[in-house]
């Protein structure tokens, strides 16, 4: 378990999370890193821990730089527990370690681990000085927690990112330069998209604050060191963060018997003779967090259900509630399906994709099964609305 220089002084020590493969219902095919970062100067300095169990796998890293129990500082950007979890371990090695989070950090940490700590809480702006290096603290509310800040070193131009610019990837490379950036930008769309998106009013605060910072590599906490693509990735969560979007549809359905999926294909088609990038998705074969991760550019969000007892299939009320809660409303949306006698999925569609804040469209219900004449109508009806 070695530890990474990322420059002189100034060591990865975190953890890989090969196995990781669902994150709080965000499918983590690639599984995930919590990274943690030493600093050695006249003050030793941790910049956040680790998931619990892999305490042991971060302990081996720092004793490899220095032993533990030197260590003088610990920054605790991020209260949740795949940041701080090894705070109480790592506190028995350094117990009269200073440990300095934004005032909501302090609060949450005690809350969460109920230790008489010592405690310093630092308010945007504040600067910590290591010795030769310095740290200095901006507070970024809501991204995504209430508790997060990110730390900069000016000397060494590493800007500690926290949640901002992460992605779940596990690997034994550490830099972006080391990895292929097509999956990089992939998984930190994903990553934006299932995490981050809900708090996109705050992301653009955070990155007007952070232009004034003169930074040339980013250490998140997830995923890859950022030395060489840097504005490449601030430039992706500005538009990100801008709700940018492109003429791109997004079908999303179930189906019981093919009928509501013979109206996604209609619906696709409609879109795809306009111009528009299509991705037809069916909730049987993705996973929610990857149909949001296509959402995140798409101008137009299409959802079908048939009509299960009165109500939509439980798939399309589980993406659905998912879609609510990351509150990406704004653009167009159209419900779709089919039915048998009662007919009541497209209305309760259409109420929830309302209640997430999407522009509603006019939608379709087919009675049974949507005939050639059906699907054409709805193909070409939609044609003169888009």
């Amino acid at each position: 378990m070695e530890p990474v220089r990322l420059k002189e002084g100034v060591y990865w020590v975190g953890g890989i999370d090969w196995k990781l493969r669902n994150f709080h219902g965000y499918s983590t095919g690639r599984g995930s890193t919590y990274n943690a970062y030493l600093i050695i100067d006249e003050k030793i300095t941790l910049i956040d821990t680790v998931k619990e169990y892999l305490f042991d796998e971060m302990m081996e890293r720092i004793s490899k730089v220095v032993d533990p129990s030197k260590i003088d500082i610990i920054i605790s950007n991020h209260v949740e527990m795949d940041h701080s979890g090894s705070l109480p371990r790592i506190m028995q090695v350094c117990p009269s370690a200073r440990i300095y989070a934004s005032p909501n950090g302090v609060r949450g940490l005690k809350a969460h681990y109920r230790k008489a700590w010592d405690f310093v809480e630092v308010k945007g702006g504040d600067t910590l000085s290591l010795g030769k290096r310095s740290l200095q603290f901006l507070l970024t509310p809501m991204v995504h927690w209430p508790d997060n800040m990110v730390s900069f070193c000016p000397e060494e131009k590493i800007l500690f990112s926290n949640d901002s610019f992460g992605q779940h990837i596990a690997s034994s490379e550490r830099f972006d330069d080391e990895y292929p950036a097509d999956i990089i930008w992939e998984e930190a769309a994903k990553y934006y998209a299932n995490i981050v998106w809900p708090y996109s009013a705050q992301v653009r605060k955070e990155l007007e604050a952070a232009s004034g910072l003169d930074f040339e590599m980013i250490a998140p906490s997830h995923g890859l060191v950022i030395r060489s693509l840097a504005g490449q990735i601030v430039g992706l969560y500005q538009k990100w963060a801008n709700l940018e979007t492109i003429k791109k549809a997004v079908v999303v359905y179930d189906t019981m018997w093919k009928s509501t999926e013979k109206m996604a294909l209609s619906i696709a088609s409609a879109f795809e003779a306009k111009g528009y990038k299509v991705r037809l998705m069916s909730l049987q074969e993705n996973h929610i967090s990857d149909i949001m991760t296509e959402l995140l550019d798409a101008r137009t969000l299409c959802v079908g259900s048939p009509t299960l007892n009165n109500n939509m299939l439980p798939t399309v009320a589980a993406f659905l509630t998912y879609l609510k809660g990351l509150s990406c409303g704004g653009r167009e949306a159209l419900a779709f399906g089919s039915y048998g006698w009662g007919g009541q999925s497209v209305a309760l569609v259409e109420k929830e994709l309302e209640a997430a804040g999407f522009n509603l469209m006019e939608g379709f219900r087919v009675n049974y099964v949507p005939d050639e004449a059906q699907l054409n109508h709805i193909k070409e009806d939609l044609e003169k609305r888009i």
